[in-house]
């Protein structure tokens, strides 16, 4: 009997994708700076009142918001920055409470989360080389790798990837 082919953990649906996660999260930030700009521009317009005000004074008054497009709205911004937030907590546990914790906190933020995207590989090892020391290509590709494993570790737990296999310990594939 021939043996399946294992799957990579970026084969397998049973894995949260980190990398995605980490090259989207420009693109949220971004996209919630946004939102919160235009949110606020229109209830000042609109309203000639800040969000913060408009919405105490409808909480005050028992105004019922739900379903409305401003409620759709708070909900959307408030998701994608509960998303950013528990991406920054993660890393910042990572870096306070990893053995290489410093070093993998560098990759990352130069790597996925600076404001500007770094124009390539080249450039990301050049802002690294004050914080990791005789760093080259191949050293950058290996901690990007670990750092990306140890992160995903803190967001998923067990269904990481270095978990597995505690996880066949536990509990036996029939």
């Amino acid at each position: 009997m021939s043996r399946k082919h294992e799957l990579t953990p970026e084969e397998d649906r049973r894995y949260h994708d980190t990398w995605k996660l980490l090259k989207k999260y420009r693109d949220v930030v971004w996209s919630m700076e946004l939102s919160v700009h235009q949110l606020r521009s229109e209830f000042q317009s609109e309203y000639d009142s800040s969000i913060e005000d408009f919405l105490d004074t409808a909480y005050l008054a028992g105004a019922d918001l739900s379903g409305t497009d401003i409620e759709q709205r708070a909900r959307s911004i408030e998701r994608s920055n509960k998303m950013v937030r528990l991406v920054r907590e993660a890393v910042d546990l990572l870096r306070q409470r990893h053995k290489y914790g410093e070093a993998y906190y560098w990759v990352l933020y130069y790597t996925y989360l600076t404001p500007q995207q770094l124009d390539g590989i080249a450039d990301i090892i050049e802002q690294l080389r004050p914080h990791i020391r005789d760093i080259s290509r191949r050293t950058y590709f290996n901690k990007r790798q670990d750092a990306v494993e140890a992160l995903s570790s803190i967001l998923w737990g067990y269904s990481a990837k270095d978990s597995v296999a505690l996880l066949d310990e536990m509990v036996p594939k029939e």
